[in-house]
C-alpha cells in the first residue's frame, strides 16, 4: 500500500501529537504572558515581550522534539501522549541535556 512508504503517513501519531500540544502550548504561553507580564509591572509590553519569548521557546521545542523523536513515536495518539508531547515542549531543554552523553576521556 501506497500509505506504508509515506513517511509523513508513519508519523502522523507524532505530527498529531506535536500539533495538538504546540496548540496548547500557544494558550499556555498566552496565559502565563498575562500572569508573569502583570507581575512585572503589568504594561502591555512586557506582556507581549514575555509572550513572545514563550511561544519561541515552544516553536523552537516542536522543531528540536520533531528532528529528534517524531520517526520513533509509533505509538497511537490519547490523552497521556498529547501531554506528554506538550510537557516535552515546554521542557525540551533539560531533554536535550539529559540525552547528551560525556565526552569520551
Amino acid at each position: 500500500m501506497v500509505q506504508e512508504n509515506d513517511p509523513l503517513y508513519r508519523m502522523r501519531h507524532a505530527l498529531a501529537g506535536l500539533a495538538l500540544a504546540l496548540l496548547l502550548s500557544v494558550l499556555a504561553a498566552a496565559l502565563a504572558g498575562r500572569v508573569l507580564g502583570d507581575a512585572f509591572g503589568g504594561e502591555y509590553g512586557t506582556r507581549v515581550a514575555i509572550y513572545g519569548v514563550l511561544l519561541l521557546h515552544v516553536v523552537i521545542g516542536a522543531v528540536v522534539l520533531f528532528i529528534k523523536v517524531a520517526r520513533f513515536e509509533t505509538r497511537p495518539l490519547n490523552g497521556g501522549r498529547v501531554l506528554t508531547w506538550l510537557a516535552s515542549l515546554w521542557l525540551w531543554p533539560a531533554l536535550l541535556l539529559v540525552a547528551r552523553k560525556p565526552p569520551a576521556s
